[in-house]
């Protein structure tokens, strides 16, 4: 099995009363609407199926002052998905702030790895 990038794995997490109303699965499709122009073919892009990648933009338009993503039905005109401004707000302080974890998390973290196996060893039955 190859090594990942870095044994620390650290994850950002913004709930709402409960609810998560941000993370990296959100922070993403949040990217990959920005890109696409659609939330279909945002979903689509990250392998969430439809009803997943609806709840997550549902759930994030439930849980911020105002919503974050835009949807147009589709029609003559066509339909799509944007982020509104606060969507767009909300994906930069996030990706700033996974950036100000990871810098804090550094130097503990490495101490913290120093001991840490390349790999687990096998179990002994008993």
């Amino acid at each position: 099995m190859a090594p990942t990038a870095s044994p620390l794995k650290l994850k950002a997490q913004v709930l709402c009363d409960g609810e998560l109303a941000m993370g990296p699965g959100k922070a993403a499709l949040l990217e990959a609407i920005a890109i696409t122009g659609s939330l279909s073919a945002a979903g689509r892009r990250l392998g969430f199926s439809y009803r997943r990648t609806w709840l997550l933009a549902d759930t994030m338009n439930r849980c911020w002052r105002t919503p974050l993503i835009t949807t147009a039905h589709g029609g003559s005109k066509g339909g799509g998905a944007s982020l509104t401004p606060l969507g767009e707000t909300v994906l930069s302080r996030y990706r700033a702030l996974e950036t100000a974890i990871a810098d804090a998390a550094s130097a503990p973290g490495a101490a913290l790895l120093e001991d840490l196996l390349p790999e687990p060893r096998s179990s002994r039955a008993t």
